[in-house]
């Protein structure tokens, strides 16, 4: 690394970052607006399906409904094309920058969005889900990681959280013009609001522009000097405050320290370094890469995205309900409305209760509706199975749906984070893939005719959850991302809340006496 300024780190835990300014909340705030896209391109299909121009338009002008292969086709469609984005979002995260990767998701998103609103026919739609999906992929990954690795650590949880907010206000707008739109007897019913959502991509891809690039991108490339400028920019304080010097000397301590203990080589070795390790050491490559993407799997076994793609259809086999169209926006407005409860429980309570509390929640209301559903069909049954599924709403969303986004970008180590938290939010795409494709089978009329009955299986699965959560799932709540580090590796998941800091890695690297790194006088010149 270059010579010139000399940073000197701090051996006391409490000091290696700087108090919260309004700016970061801002900057934070913005990066989460990326989750109104991915929410909303996740919801506008479960409406649109149920409308008859469409369903015209896809199965034939004698059809009632989408067939169930071409509902599962559709909807899943989408999940492929996510994973993969996901995927290859990691690299090119490490290779051009975070903010870069995000801006280029935004554009592959535009252009299936295009594609999907010229569609006329069953082709078109799907090719034009599956390249949104790259981009959809591409930005829910990267912002995750983004928005942890700029983040303060006291409100990590909470501005992370609002990701999660704005996929559930994504949905709710999504359900809202689905039923202003639901009636049109023309192309425009379904034209209008697949169109809307280019307007997401645009605000977030040009907002990016004037964000910074994440400092721990730039320690990790090297280039210390704008990792300090950058730092400078989100804490509020000027690059030779002892805050500024502190918190970077601890990134750089803790990237040289993994750097040592997992030597990074070629391509395919620092692939392969997301799951060296021992599978029973809380702190290895491995353990951690299986904890994130296992975590993302559970939130997808919840069944919640069953309501959010079926629930029109599904509450239209309930045979009861006049207006299931409005049921579909009443349970988005749960789920938006339980949302922001996170902002404060999850820095408050912490991750681990939250994900404990949550799944146990889920189970008893998922079974209460499976049990509800197979006894009787009377009208005040399904008014008290649509009560406990927007009950059911509230615990995942207050809980599981945030909580999963917020561990995920907590518990990779810089050298390998980016492509840890890609494998994370690939895997929480491969399972949404999965039930979006079977889920049409298990409860369709024709097919499986499970009916409510399905929820014994959503509640099974969040039994599941619970028990996963309890044994694997770690405290991470007011910690630093270095400091998350030094906990994995010296406590168990379940004894995790009771750590506290008492060292830095600045300390043990011997950076309290001296980090070089490049003259900051030099940093105005480098691209932030």
């Amino acid at each position: 690394m270059a010579g010139g300024t000399v940073v000197q780190g701090s051996a006391d835990p409490s000091r290696v970052e700087a108090p919260v300014t309004i700016k970061a909340y801002l900057m934070c705030a913005f990066a989460a607006f990326g989750g109104i896209f991915f929410g909303y391109d996740s919801g506008y299909i479960n409406g649109v399906m149920g409308m008859s121009y469409f369903i015209h338009q896809i199965d034939g002008q004698d059809a009632t409904a989408l067939s169930g292969d071409h509902k599962s086709l559709i909807t899943s469609i989408l999940s492929a094309g996510t994973f993969f984005g996901a995927l290859m979002a990691g690299d090119i995260a490490d290779w051009t920058g975070r903010r870069t990767t995000i801006i280029g998701g935004c554009v592959v998103f535009l252009v299936g969005v295009a594609l999907q609103t010229a569609s006329a026919g069953l082709a078109l739609i799907v090719a034009g889900r599956l390249v949104a999906g790259f981009g959809v992929g591409a930005v829910s990954a990267i912002l995750i990681l983004y928005m942890s690795e700029i983040a303060p650590r006291k409100v990590r949880g909470a501005l992370v959280s609002g990701y999660q907010f704005c996929v559930t206000v994504g949905l709710l707008l999504a359900s809202a013009i689905d039923y202003g739109t639901q009636d049109r007897n023309d192309s425009g019913s379904y034209r209008i609001p697949i169109a809307i959502q280019m307007l997401w991509a645009l605000i977030l891809g040009t907002g990016l522009f004037v964000l910074p690039e994440s400092p721990r991108y730039f320690v990790k490339k090297g280039k210390l000097d704008a990792a300090a400028k950058v730092l400078a920019r989100l804490r509020g304080q000027a690059v030779e405050s002892d805050f500024i010097q502190d918190e970077l000397a601890e990134i750089i301590a803790n990237h040289e320290y993994e750097m040592s203990v997992v030597p990074q080589g070629g391509y395919w070795s620092s692939w392969g370094s997301c799951f060296s390790g021992s599978i029973f050491k809380s702190s290895s490559n491995l353990r951690r890469t299986i904890l994130g993407t296992s975590l993302q799997m559970m939130q997808q076994w919840t069944g919640v995205n069953f309501v959010f793609y079926f629930g029109t259809t599904f509450f239209k086999q309930l045979g009861t309900i006049q207006n299931p169209f409005l049921i579909s926006l009443i349970t988005t407005l749960v789920n938006v409305c339980s949302t922001p409860i996170s902002f404060w429980s999850m820095e408050k309570i912490g991750r681990r209760p939250l994900l404990l509390w949550g799944a146990l929640g889920m189970v008893i209301c998922q079974f209460i509706v499976a049990i509800t559903g197979t006894v009787t069909s009377a009208d005040s049954a399904v008014k008290a199975m649509i009560a406990f599924i927007c009950i059911y709403i509230f615990f995942f969303a207050s809980t599981w749906g945030p909580g999963a986004w917020v561990v995920i970008g907590e518990i990779y180590p810089l050298p390998m984070r980016a492509r840890g938290v890609a494998l994370s939010t690939a895997s929480n795409w491969l399972w949404n893939c999965i039930i979006a494709v079977i889920t049409p089978y298990m409860v369709d009329e024709d097919k499986g005719n499970l009916g409510a009955k399905v929820f014994y299986i959503w509640g099974g699965l969040c039994t599941v959850c619970f028990i996963y959560a309890y044994f694997l799932v770690p405290e991470t709540k007011g910690l630093t991302l270095e400091q998350v580090d030094r906990m994995l590796e010296e406590t168990t998941p379940r004894t995790s809340a009771k750590w506290v800091p008492h060292s830095t890695y600045a300390a043990d690297m011997g950076f309290t006496d001296k980090v070089a790194v490049a003259n900051v006088e030099n940093a105005s010149k480098e691209e932030v």
